[in-house]
């Protein structure tokens, strides 16, 4: 049976770090609710010179160091964002050009926070179709670029950065186990960017009244998010026929610390076995989860032969679940 593994990883974070100290110069907040609400202390800004394609370029070269391979093996690139360098072309196109690959199929997808995993179950598709043998699948954000500045229930919680993996086939046994995903259209504008598509184009109007930033409605997306995560974790374990005891490390989406807690409460997956990052990097939306197992690899979390559960919410409203075997 043909899996796909995962070869290398590589993660990057922006050089420039805002506090919540930082915050609170600049809206009515407090480091004290910004960490009893969200777990959050301090996020990565990109550059005003740094594209999300930079920042794709950044952890893909550190993926494919990692991997060992040559570059001229990649043979598909994905890229999971909703804050690209463009409309079009696609991230993709413009990170393929900045890694210099060959002229092989490149794309974004868009699923917000659960966008990698989504990449992730796309890639496997191709590698066990055998219509790829070695995928670069990158999530990538710049949230800054689409956040109110000056919102001061929205603007503490994202971060900026990108994490990339590079995916082979394999007969062992090990790589994606199991896999299930879902979406809720039904639900869209609890969160939503309103303006910039075909629905709201941009003009003065829009930009005046902020409608091409992030716009959440917290309490029921946190409400939402307990329920799917949750629900998307057991369907994966299920499918991998096992249970919470089962998993060397849990590495959720970084959203709340509280949505975290819920899940693993509810999968018997004790915190100590459960990947922390919020606290460091925020809410990258679809770069937290590579971003965190690449952190996962480099503290010496885990290692080879290790089973891995990833779970993931976002707009749309969009939803995944994963077991690994590195």
């Amino acid at each position: 049976m043909i899996r796909s593994a995962i070869s290398g990883t590589g993660s990057y974070l922006p050089e420039k770090v805002m506090t919540n100290s930082d915050w609170e110069k600049l809206v009515d907040t407090t480091d004290e609710w910004i960490r009893t609400r969200t777990g959050i202390v301090e996020r990565h800004f990109a550059a005003p010179d740094q594209a999300a394609s930079d920042l794709v370029a950044n952890a893909a070269e550190a993926a494919i160091a990692d991997s060992g391979i040559d570059r001229s093996e990649i043979d598909l690139l994905i890229v999971a964002t909703i804050s690209g360098d463009t409309p079009f072309p696609a991230t993709a196109c413009w990170a393929q050009k900045k890694l210099g690959l060959k002229t092989i199929p490149a794309f974004d997808l868009g699923a917000a926070c659960s966008g990698f995993l989504y990449a992730l179950n796309v890639a496997d598709a191709m590698i066990k179709t055998g219509n790829a043998r070695c995928v670069l699948v990158a999530g990538v954000e710049v949230m800054t670029r689409i956040m109110d500045w000056e919102d001061r229930n929205t603007c503490v919680l994202f971060g900026d950065g990108a994490g990339a993996f590079i995916l082979t086939p394999t007969t062992e046994e090990r790589g994606i186990l199991s896999s299930c995903w879902g979406a809720d259209g039904n639900l869209a504008e609890l969160l939503v960017q309103p303006a910039g598509g075909s629905a709201i184009p941009a003009s003065a109007d829009s930009v005046a009244n902020k409608l091409h930033f992030i716009q959440m409605k917290g309490n029921e997306v946190f409400k939402h998010a307990v329920l799917r995560m949750q629900e998307a974790a057991l369907k994966a374990l299920e499918m991998a026929g096992m249970t919470g005891p089962d998993i060397d490390l849990f590495i959720p989406h970084q959203a709340n610390t509280r949505i975290i807690e819920a899940t693993i409460k509810r999968a018997a997956i004790p915190l100590e076995k459960t990947m922390i990052t919020i606290d460091r990097i925020a809410n990258i939306s679809a770069a937290t989860i590579p971003i965190s197992l690449d952190l996962a690899r480099k503290q010496g979390r885990v290692k080879a032969g290790d089973n891995l559960l990833l779970s993931a919410f976002g707009a749309g409203f969009t939803w995944g679940g994963m077991v690994v075997r590195l």
